[in-house]
C-alpha cells in the first residue's frame, strides 16, 4: 500500500504526528529502525495506525508524498539520503503540526543552555495569568499531539536545533534564543557556524509583527546579527550594560524590564532561582511575558515562587555537612560553567559521559578556582584526564554508585558534590533523567 505520509521514528514526536495525521484524515505509516517503546506501540495499535519496527521498508518509505523525520535521526543516514535524492519533502513534526494550529499563538524557546528553565518559567507565568496555554515540544506533549488531543490558544514550546533543521513555514509569534555555545557539533560537521545558523532558523519566517528575544552578552548571537539581516522586532537582555530601548538588563541588583516603553522591575534577591544563569532566564521569560501582555504583578509573583526543575541544579541531600547537587541536565560545557559559577563552596565535580567534542579549556579557570577533585563518569575519560590531570586529582569510575562513593570520600563538611557531566548520557544511561535519578538514589543510599 502507498501512504501519503511516512513518519520515521516512533517516540513522542513521531507518535504525536501520527495521531494528528490520522485526525486530519491523512494516510499515515510509522517506521522505526529500532524497537518501538511499548507505550507508543500500544497507542498506535489502539488507533489502528500501521507501523513497522526494527527496519525501514524502502518500498514504503520512498513511495511517500512526504516524510516526517524524528529530530534524533541525522540527515546522513541512508534512508534520508535516498529520500533526498528522490526529492521527497522531509519535514519535522513541529512543521507538520504548525499547519493545523489555527489562530493560536506560539512562544518558542531554543538555545544551548537555559531553554528548559526559561520555557518552564514562561509556562508558569502564562498559567498564573490564566491564559489558555500548554507547554509542548521537548517538555510535555509533542506539539502535534497537543493539537490532536487538546488545542490551546497559546503554545509555549521548547525546541532544539534538530527540530529547526527541518522547518519550512513554521513561525513563532515570540521567539527566544537563550544563548548559543558549541553543542551537538557532531551533527553539524564540527562547524559551529552551521549550528548557529540552525538555531536562528527559529526567526527565518518571522515578520516585523513578531518578536525575537536575544542575549546581548552572547558572542555567537552578536556575530550572527552582524552578518545577517533579520525581520522581526529584536529585544535584548543583558547584564553588561543599561539599555535605553525595550528589553531587560540588571542595575544595582534589580532586573529592569521594558516593553512598549512600559518599565517593570524585580529585585534579584526576590528571584526563586539563584545564580547568574537564572537571572538571564528570568529576563528572557519576563520580556516575552510582557510582549504577551501579561500583568507585571503576575510576572513578579511567578519569578518569586517558581520551583527549580528536576535535574537542573537540584539539591538532593545534605550528608555529613556535604551538599549533593544533581545537575544531570548539564550536557555541555556552558551548562557546567554556569553551575560552577553559581556555587560558592568547594566542589567535588562528577564529570563525563559521551563527549560531543568538548573543549575543556572553557571551564579550566573555574576548575582551578573552585574544584578540589574530579570524579569521571564515562566509558572513555581520556580528554578529561588530558585537560585536568595537572590541575586537580582526577579519578575514574565505571558506574554512578562508585562515582558517588568516591566523591563522598573526597568531600568534607561544607563542600558540594556536583553531578554536572558536560556530556551526553547514553553510554551508561537511558538519558539524562535516568542518570539524575540514579545519582539521587546513590546519594540516598549513602
Amino acid at each position: 500500500m502507498q501512504y501519503k505520509l511516512v513518519i520515521l521514528g516512533s517516540g513522542e514526536s513521531g507518535t504525536g504526528a501520527a495521531l494528528l495525521a490520522q485526525k486530519m484524515g491523512l494516510s499515515v505509516f510509522v517506521s522505526d529502525k529500532n524497537n518501538i517503546p511499548e507505550k507508543y506501540k500500544a497507542e498506535l495499535t489502539a488507533h489502528n495506525i500501521p507501523f513497522e519496527e526494527g527496519m525501514h521498508t524502502e518500498s514504503i518509505v520512498l513511495a511517500a508524498t512526504e516524510i516526517i523525520k524524528s529530530p534524533g535521526i541525522p540527515h546522513k543516514v541512508d534512508i534520508i539520503q535516498k529520500a533526498i535524492a528522490q526529492q521527497i519533502p522531509i519535514i519535522s513534526e513541529i512543521e507538520f503540526a504548525y499547519r493545523y494550529k489555527g489562530d493560536s499563538k506560539i512562544l518558542c524557546i531554543t538555545g544551548s543552555n537555559g531553554k528548559t528553565t526559561t520555557t518552564s518559567i514562561c509556562f508558569d507565568i502564562f498559567s498564573k495569568a490564566n491564559y489558555d496555554v500548554s507547554v509542548v515540544g521537548n517538555i510535555g506533549f509533542s506539539f502535534a499531539r497537543q493539537i490532536a488531543v487538546k488545542p490551546t490558544a497559546w503554545y509555549v514550546m521548547e525546541i532544539s536545533s534538530f527540530q529547526l533543521d527541518d522547518i519550512i513555514t513554521f513561525k513563532p509569534d515570540i521567539a527566544i534564543i537563550t544563548n548559543i555555545t558549541p553543542d551537538h557539533l557532531d551533527r553539524y560537521q564540527y562547524d559551529f557556524s552551521l549550528y548557529v545558523k540552525s538555531k536562528f532558523n527559529i526567526a527565518k519566517n518571522q515578520t516585523p509583527d513578531d518578536y525575537l528575544i536575544l542575549c546581548k552578552d552572547d558572542p555567537a548571537t552578536l556575530d550572527y546579527l552582524n552578518k545577517n539581516i533579520l525581520t522581526p522586532k529584536i529585544l535584548f537582555f543583558t547584564m553588561n550594560e543599561s539599555l535605553n530601548a525595550d528589553g531587560a538588563y540588571v542595575n544595582d541588583n534589580e532586573i529592569m524590564i521594558r516593553v512598549n516603553g512600559e518599565p517593570f522591575s524585580i529585585s534579584i534577591n526576590d528571584l526563586s532561582l539563584k545564580g547568574k544563569h537564572n537571572q538571564y532566564n528570568s529576563m528572557a521569560a519576563g520580556i516575552s511575558s510582557r510582549v504577551a501582555e501579561i500583568r507585571n504583578a503576575t510576572i513578579r509573583e511567578s519569578l518569586r515562587t517558581f520551583n527549580a526543575l528536576e535535574h537542573r541544579m537540584e539539591t538532593v541531600a545534605f550528608i555529613r555537612g556535604i551538599e549533593f547537587v544533581n545537575d544531570s541536565k548539564a550536557t555541555n560545557l556552558n551548562s557546567v560553567w554556569y553551575a560552577l559559577e553559581s556555587i560558592k563552596k568547594p566542589i567535588v565535580l562528577i564529570l563525563g559521559g559521551v563527549d560531543k567534542g568538548n573543549n575543556y579549556k572553557e571551564i579550566e579557570a573555574l576548575i582551578k578556582e573552585k574544584v578540589k577533585a574530579i570524579v569521571c563518569l564515562g566509558i572513555d575519560n581520556t580528554s578529561i584526564h588530558n585537560a585536568f590531570d595537572n590541575i586537580v586529582p582526577v579519578l575514574d569510575t565505571q558506574n554512578i554508585n562508585d562515582a558517588v562513593q568516591e566523591a563522598y570520600h573526597l568531600a568534607t563538611n561544607g563542600d558540594v558534590v556536583l553531578l554536572s557531566p558536560a556530556c551526553a548520557s547514553f553510554d551508561l544511561f537511558k538519558n539524562y533523567e535516568d542518570r539524575g535519578e540514579q545519582f539521587k538514589n546513590s546519594v540516598k543510599a549513602l
